[in-house]
């Protein structure tokens, strides 16, 4: 009996020892930020813009940027000299604390890109407990970053999660663009054999139109965010833009692509055959002999005839190996132009000086330094491509064959 009063005893006590919710966290004392997006002023000062989501107005209404009673997010600025002053200043107009753990997106414009570089910005969101580096970061291109989260997307309700969603979409089924999060961006950042490059996001239509409710009210919203390329970044600052084509090839480069779409002409038609690519592997390499810079790119890739514009034989072997060699001519020439453009602007954004880091460590200490513009921005590129077509299909021969 003593025995089981002793330790009732000691199981009381020990109960006053724990901390219990001293860290606790009430809703209704949390302003839930869900995208930030930094501008600069005419004196060269940040401009913060934060998007907070509105509990109450995300579920239930209509599918589009506001619940039924209002709008799913509400947004507000402050300016500063640095990142902590401008969350503080935000006292002033939020009566809520901020919590940084759903914010998903960050916009960083073109112009504060251009002029003073990510570098400033970044260490504040990498230092930050509650701001998660997996976070999305993307480049306004022709907008104002504040637009862009500004703007009320339709299906989506929050429009931090559109343009996220978008990125991931396009990444996966398209392949000319790249989500791309913060702790990407700091690794590249750090690292002597590789540059950043960044997704862009530009604005179709008119801003003001975007912050109303007019907006995701019509079949066809006036004003939407859309993909806008990849920036390419040299020691923290915005140096160039790859679009269209280019954007991809650099993707294919990266070993990023994991599904898209190659066209070529056929019988003096535009793009009348269609590769869909179903997977692909690239790897790269790089060898400096007699202080000239060598690049290797090897591209093997997979997939389907997706659609045929002209009558086409493809149950002959021979026809099948003429369309492998015209895809892997064309997605040689995306990649090509891609790295043509990085070395104009003299950024390894490709990994080229990891790659020689890898192979040849003792040179590479002597190069390091000058890599990018005195052996990247020289250097000979060889591209290998090898396709496979896999399938055609449902049938082999198009009925276009069979058409009078």
């Amino acid at each position: 009996m003593k025995r089981h009063v002793a330790v009732f005893f000691i199981m009381v006590l020990s109960l006053s020892f724990l901390a219990g919710c001293w860290s606790k966290k009430e809703l209704n004392d949390l302003a839930i930020v869900s995208a930030v997006a930094l501008d600069l002023d005419k004196q060269g000062r940040f401009i913060g813009t934060f998007q907070f989501v509105n509990p109450g107005n995300v579920t239930g209404g209509f599918q589009g940027g506001g619940g039924g009673q209002g709008n799913a997010v509400s947004v507000y600025s402050a300016k500063g000299d640095n990142m902590d002053e401008i969350s503080r200043r935000m006292s002033t107009k939020v009566s809520r604390n901020l919590y940084y753990a759903h914010a998903n997106l960050l916009v960083i414009s073109e112009e504060l890109a251009k002029k003073k570089g990510i570098l400033p910005i970044l260490d504040a969101f990498d230092r930050d407990p509650t701001f998660r580096n997996t976070a999305t970061v993307v480049i306004s291109h022709q907008a104002k970053a504040a637009d862009l989260v500004k703007t009320l997307t339709a299906i989506d309700k929050i429009p931090a999660n559109k343009m996220i969603k978008m990125l991931r979409f396009s990444e996966r089924v398209y392949g000319g663009t790249m989500n791309v999060m913060i702790m990407d961006v700091v690794r590249d950042l750090t690292d002597d054999g590789k540059q950043p490059v960044i997704s862009g996001l530009n604005l179709k239509g008119s801003a003001e139109t975007g912050k109303t409710l007019q907006n995701i009210m019509q079949t066809t919203p006036e004003s939407a965010p859309q993909i806008g390329g990849l920036a390419l970044f040299k020691d923290g600052k915005l140096t160039g833009w790859l679009n269209g084509s280019k954007a991809r090839g650099a993707v294919w480069t990266l070993n990023k692509i994991k599904k898209t779409e190659i066209n070529i002409n056929k019988k003096g038609k535009k793009a009348a055959i269609v590769l869909e690519v179903i997977r692909q592997n690239t790897k790269i390499s790089a060898t400096t002999i007699d202080g000239t810079a060598h690049l290797m790119v090897k591209v093997e890739t997979e997939g389907n005839i997706g659609e045929t514009k002209v009558p086409i034989n493809l149950k002959d072997p021979m026809v099948i190996k003429r369309l492998e060699y015209g895809f892997e001519g064309a997605i040689e020439k995306e990649i090509k132009s891609a790295i043509t453009v990085a070395q104009k602007k003299k950024t390894d954004i490709f990994g080229f000086g990891d790659a020689v880091h890898r192979s040849q460590p003792e040179t590479w200490k002597r190069i390091s330094k000058n890599w990018d513009e005195d052996y990247f921005a020289k250097a000979n590129v060889k591209i290998k491509v090898d396709v496979f077509v896999r399938r055609t299909g449902l049938r082999s021969n198009s009925f276009l064959s069979d058409v009078k």
